[in-house]
Order: structure tokens, then sequence, then C-alpha cells
């Protein structure tokens, strides 16, 4: 059973495991997306996301504590430039998990793309689109109310409103079975 087991041990000793995790988020902040196994990318994101939190606060021991699991220097200078200036207003969700529909070849195993959120470029002019398309102007009722007094409730209009007279009622004829009305009238006017 696994019980209590949060990490995903992938196969790998801690040390080959930490290795893999460290390069491929060098790999996923230089290039912005990176193409790897669902399992890879769950434990990746898990791995990374603390580090692009601690890259919002641009301090040298926030440099020296994220250099002490990157160990790469233009990786880095990456994060706590570009990336970190896109992400100071998210206040967390760094990363998206995108499932592909093919699998691997050899072992058949689930492919995902995991990319930084704030650089797919397609996505946030879509979105852009979309909330540029929710912005439409709508009607206002109001204009009505304005027009009749500026100063006056609209009980005061309602009540300075002509009252119109209510039509009179009218007799109305029943019918008989199979009758219609064209014939009633045919019948009134011949007698």
């Amino acid at each position: 059973m696994r019980h209590g087991k949060t990490i995903n041990h992938l196969g790998r000793t801690a040390s080959h495991r930490n290795a893999m995790l460290a390069n491929m988020a060098s790999s996923l902040i230089m290039h912005k997306r990176v193409t790897t196994t669902v399992a890879k990318a769950k434990a990746l994101r898990q791995f990374v996301e603390p580090l692009l939190t601690k890259a919002k606060n641009d301090t040298t021991h926030s440099r020296r504590t994220v250099f002490s699991v990157l160990e790469n220097k233009e990786t880095l200078k990456e994060l706590f430039g570009d990336v970190a200036a896109k992400i100071a207003t998210r206040p967390g969700g760094y990363t998206r998990i995108i499932k592909l529909s093919e699998s691997r070849l050899g072992d058949n195993a689930e492919m995902c793309v995991i990319e930084l959120v704030d650089y797919n470029e397609t996505l946030l002019e879509a979105k852009s689109a979309a909330e540029a398309k929710t912005t439409t102007t709508r009607r206002s009722r109001g204009k009505k109310k304005a027009t009749a007094g500026e100063g006056q409730s609209s009980a005061e209009v309602v009540a300075e409103a002509p009252v119109a007279a209510a039509p009179e009622d009218t007799a109305t004829d029943t019918l008989k079975e199979g009758e219609t009305r064209d014939e009633k009238k045919d019948d009134e006017s011949a007698s």
C-alpha cells in the first residue's frame, strides 16, 4: 500500500531524481515549455513552483537558495530577470500541464507539455479577445426616467401621466358546435 507516500520516486534514487528535476526545471525556465511524461511533469510542477515563488522576491538570500537547487547561472539570470517580472502579480499556479493525444512509442507512456502560463501567446491572445468581446455596451432603461423630469421621482412622473380610459366590455356570442365565426357573422348580417 502507498498510504501517506506523497512523493513519486519515478523509479530513481533520490540523487538521480533531484538532478533530473533540476535539469528539467532549468530547461522549463529557459525554453518556457518542455515535452515529457505526465508523471514527470507532475513531479516537476511540485519541484519548480516554490522556486518560481522565491524568484518573485529578488534578494541575495533567495538567489542563493534557488542557485543551490538549480546550479545554473544562466537559468538564474533568466528566472530572476524576465520570468520574475512576468509572474510578479500571479498568486500561484505558474505552470500548466497539457496532455497530448499520442503516447510514447517505446513504452506507451502518456505524454504531455508542461509550460509556464504567462508565456503561451496563443492562449493569451484568445483570452484578451474573449475579454474584449465580453465588454459590450448594454442598453440602459434609465434614459426614460431622466427625460421625464430631472428632479422628479418615478412616482411623481406616473401620477402626472394622463390616464387613458379603459375600453368598454363587448358582448361575446357563443358558437354552436361545428360553427365558425365567419358563419355566425353571415347569419347576423342576413337577419
